[in-house]
């Protein structure tokens, strides 16, 4: 992800993507690959979908906290979603600038858990006594990347993540990994003519990379218009240090490849012709729903 304009916000998507692309090696992985089989020349030659986060729903975090930083930086709030059986909550955040990534930024209703899991994430999140973002410089690149950078609570104990993980897999990743990028997306309707589909792309990530792809709801998920599909890749695996330096292999972030199609009342539009608003935008709960699944032991361990 490089910008022409440096404006504040793309300093800090660069480095967001610069972390995580060295924390996740499928990114490297597939980008090398694309580069290989020449379906791209390098990694900008990428469109970045939409960047995703994961947050945690108490008093001063979630959503209406690290929003703040995006918002600021002229992004717009779009679509909720609800997330009934994983008890989440999501608001997708889209930019008026044009190539600039959608942002998915989702948190876990932790008042709908079970009280033992609440007062494992009220033991690490009521250390904060105010909003980390309220008093942040939002005009400092600086100062964003140190706040998203830094832990907001104390290394979590193996007993309380493995807790957390009988419950609520989406808290234990969130416990140990906090602010990290979840995922970055692929537009895959944006590359060239052979792999600008799923169905192609997918056997290409598969059969000559060795991607590992989640498969729960099937491999590709079809928004109920048919207009959005999506994969992703399951996660990596990192080796995390906990306290008492105890250490376990747990799930880091992953990839996910989007394919946008044409609204209808555009299909008579030449496709050299074709820009972003011409395409289905937004998201769809029930392909979210499976995609979070990336990060689950129902994926990583099979």
């Amino acid at each position: 992800m490089i910008f022409k304009e440096k404006r504040i916000i793309h300093k800090v998507l660069e480095s967001l993507f610069k972390t995580y692309s060295e924390r996740v090696p499928d990114v490297k992985k597939i980008t090398s690959g694309l580069i290989e089989h020449k379906v791209i020349e390098k990694q900008d030659d990428i469109i970045n979908d939409h960047i995703a986060f994961r947050t945690l729903g108490v008093k001063y975090l979630g959503i209406q906290s690290l929003e703040k930083i995006f918002i600021h930086h002229g992004y717009v709030k779009r679509d909720y979603y609800n997330f009934d059986k994983k008890k989440l909550n999501a608001y997708w955040y889209s930019h008026p600038k044009k190539n600039m990534p959608r942002i998915f930024i989702s948190e876990l209703r932790v008042n709908d858990l079970s009280t033992k899991t609440r007062n494992i994430i009220k033991k690490y999140t009521s250390q904060l006594k105010y909003d980390p973002v309220k008093n942040l410089n939002l005009n400092s690149y600086n100062k964003i990347i140190e706040f998203l950078s830094k832990p907001l609570w104390e290394l979590p104990y193996l007993k309380d993540y493995n807790d957390l993980l009988d419950e609520s897999e989406y808290a234990s990743w969130v416990i140990y990994n906090r602010y990290y990028l979840n995922h970055y997306t692929i537009s895959v309707h944006d590359l060239p003519k052979n792999y600008n589909n799923l169905e192609n792309f997918n056997k290409l990530l598969i059969n000559k990379m060795n991607i590992r792809l989640n498969d729960s709801g099937g491999i590709i998920k079809t928004s109920n218009d048919g207009l959005l599909r999506q994969s992703s890749s399951v996660a990596n695996q990192i080796m995390a240090k906990f306290s008492n330096n105890e250490t376990k292999l747990i799930s880091g972030s992953y990839v996910e490849f989007a394919e946008r199609k044409i609204l209808p009342k555009y299909s008579g539009i030449s496709l050299k012709n074709i820009e972003a608003f011409h395409r289905r935008d937004g998201f769809e709960a029930s392909n979210a729903d499976k995609i979070f699944e990336s990060t689950f032991t129902t994926q990583t361990e099979k």
